[in-house]
């Protein structure tokens, strides 16, 4: 049970894996959080709810691809995402020859 991953590790490896899904998944949900927010204040016209809850969405959207940014550049840093290339690819068959 030691090899056991933590809740914290899968979901982080599964955010490296699907990056653009889970930066659109945060922005669906916080457009429909922004919405539902927006609603509940009756002095507001409808084209100022939407448009303030598309700019909350594009807030968290922009803090999502920093995120997802900073955790490539952590894999690129620590060599993971190179140990995970090089099990795929073969760099012994494209050697150049002199």
């Amino acid at each position: 049970m030691a090899d056991a991953k933590g809740t914290w590790d899968s979901m982080r490896e599964w955010i490296v894996e699907h990056k653009l899904r889970a930066v659109g998944s945060l922005w669906l949900s916080g457009i429909a959080g922004s919405i539902a927010y927006n609603w509940s204040q009756p002095n507001m016209k409808t084209s100022v709810k939407i448009i303030h809850a598309r700019l909350h969405a594009q807030a968290l959207t922009l803090a999502a691809l920093a995120g997802a940014a900073v955790v490539e550049y952590y894999d690129h840093r620590t060599g993971k995402k190179a140990d995970r290339y090089a099990k795929i690819l073969n760099f012994d068959e494209h050697q150049q020859k002199d």
